[in-house]
């Protein structure tokens, strides 16, 4: 198993990632705040007088303005493969009153900025209203069904990637080596030793000299802890025998 590209689609908008904005007739783009809420709605934080907000202000007649999010993944290590980029297609409106106080709420789940204690004064929150999401890898761009990505949630290891892996090379590493190569069998043995580069709910992914490798956990894992429950046996060889 392996993530589907809605859940990549919202794994990087989920808000620990940089983002930047690219608004309709306005000169770009423009760094912005941002996270995917619990329901797949976008929320974006910004100062009340910064550029991104002046940007936004819907022209006459209208209340809301077309823009595009574009959200490029980060690898946790050098040497990692990157997941690509998603960009969200949409519209944003700004949020006012009793609608701010709600989505600064939900903005919390996710990112507890100190920010959001002054929306309504210096800072303010736009949603937008998501009309098309498209995810791109290695030049490859494929449409993510709206409905998809809203249901879909981000991988629970996305913001402590970096720390399981740095553990497993610190702490690990003979033994994660030693049971790659033993689930790769006689087939095929790198001369170098195998190295875990990235790793989310389904598995991680391993460098063999040249080539990567996906490798599955038997099921998906539901956080840190239920990982570790889960590769006690790898670490562990020994204690299973």
């Amino acid at each position: 198993m392996q993530p589907t590209h809605a859940e990549i689609a919202r794994t990087l908008a989920a808000g620990h990632l940089p983002g930047v904005a690219h608004i309709a007739c306005r000169p770009g783009p423009l760094p912005v705040r941002h996270v995917t809420d619990a329901n797949g709605r976008v929320l974006l934080l910004s100062p009340a007088d910064g550029a991104f907000a002046a940007a936004l202000r819907p022209q006459e007649g209208n209340d809301d303005t077309a823009m595009v999010l574009d959200i490029a993944d980060v690898p946790p290590m050098a040497g990692s493969p990157a997941l690509g980029r998603v960009w969200i297609s949409g519209w944003a409106t700004l949020l006012e009153g009793d609608e701010a106080r709600a989505a600064a709420l939900d903005y919390a789940e996710i990112d507890a900025s100190g920010d959001l204690l002054d929306v309504g004064e210096g800072q303010v929150l736009h949603r937008m209203d998501v009309a098309e999401v498209r995810y791109e890898r290695n030049e490859n761009l494929r449409d993510v069904d709206v409905d998809d990505f809203a249901a879909a949630t981000p991988d629970p290891l996305c913001r402590i990637e970096f720390d399981l892996i740095a553990d497993l090379i610190d702490h690990h590493e003979a033994e994660m080596s030693a049971y790659v190569r033993r689930q790769l069998g006689k087939t095929f043995q790198p001369v170098a030793e195998p190295k875990v580069v990235r790793m989310d709910r389904y598995g991680f992914m391993v460098r063999l000299d040249d080539k990567l490798a996906r490798l599955a956990f038997p099921r998906p894992v539901a956080d840190r802890h239920d990982l570790a429950h889960l590769l006690h046996p790898v670490l562990c060889h020994r204690c299973t025998d």
